[in-house]
């Protein structure tokens, strides 16, 4: 079981906060350091000192890291220009020495548009599926060709389709809870299928909608890693849980229900639960991100038996 560390800069995080913790997953050992492609704080939270966007801080890290992954989940389809992303995300990939993964979706929080002055079109899922197409298309490219695409929302004339990333192929990831588009769209493009914050029957449920349609676009449904995003709240006692559940503003029974909540030792059966279903990574999303003894903890006493 691969851990991945998630977080949600947009409720107020620097660059130099994301850096500090994209060092603490690369040095105690956790498999990668992706983060949330928003611009706007949710809740109550003020969001000081301001929003960081999401590949310029990927970008930095990619030089300050060695070995972890790096990614998003997800990044807004409605943010940037598909040719524009693939540059981005090839550009960031070199960087790192190819240790980029993009996940991609839609698009969804309406206010966030409105408060940077960004377009909020009515179709997001087909111009999700045209960058989709786009994106992997441009990088798919041989050099020395040219690649063009006659799309409803979007046109490209003979591109150079450059530059291209380090690794021969870009983790592309999906993910949502959609019964149907969804998981035919991860059929045709993903490498890794993600769900996030879903109880342990709905993520049987949307996993099995993911391999059926995976098999029906010829694929094997094993082809797809699956993976879960849930909040973690670690403690050494309940008094521990109780301190950093009110840290974030939830309460340690409701994360237990719905995260990764308690003792390492629950903490480990319920990861192991999401095993049994076939997840074989976890997001886990730290939303205080100046608590380092969190991730120190979840190191040594869960990842430790996750093998």
């Amino acid at each position: 079981m691969d851990l991945r560390i998630f977080t949600e800069p947009q409720q107020g995080a620097s660059y130099d906060t994301l850096l500090t913790v994209a060092k603490a997953t690369e040095d105690l050992g956790f498999d990668a350091f992706f983060r949330s492609d928003h611009y706007l704080a949710m809740g109550n939270s003020d969001g000081l000192p301001g929003p960081t966007d999401a590949w310029i801080t990927l970008a930095g890290l990619a030089r300050e890291t060695r070995r972890i992954r790096l990614g998003t989940l997800m990044t807004a389809g409605t943010f940037r220009l598909p040719g524009v992303l693939a540059i981005q995300v090839a550009q960031v990939d070199q960087m790192s020495g190819g240790r980029v993964e993009l996940g991609l979706g839609a698009g969804w929080f309406e206010e966030e548009h409105k408060a940077y002055g960004i377009p909020f079109p009515k179709e997001k899922f087909a111009r999700l599926e045209e960058q989709l197409a786009i994106v992997t298309g441009l990088w798919g490219t041989a050099p020395g060709e040219e690649f063009s695409y006659d799309g409803t929302h979007y046109q490209l004339t003979k591109s150079p389709a450059l530059p291209k990333p380090a690794q021969h192929k870009v983790p592309v990831l999906i993910g949502g809870h959609g019964a149907t588009r969804t998981p035919r769209l991860a059929a045709q493009y993903a490498d890794e299928f993600n769900i996030p914050f879903a109880s342990l029957q709905d993520s049987e449920r949307q996993f099995g909608r993911v391999r059926a349609a995976a098999e029906a676009a010829g694929r094997k449904g094993d082809d797809l890693v699956y993976s879960n995003a849930l909040v973690a709240c670690v403690g050494k006692d309940d008094a521990e849980v109780a301190r950093r559940a009110a840290a974030i503003g939830r309460e340690a029974d409701e994360l237990k229900a719905n995260g990764l909540a308690g003792s390492p030792a629950e903490v480990v059966d319920k990861i192991g639960r999401y095993a049994e279903i076939g997840a074989s990574r976890v997001y886990l999303q730290i939303l205080d991100l100046d608590d380092l003894d969190h991730l120190e903890l979840i190191s040594a006493q869960v990842q430790s038996q996750l093998g």
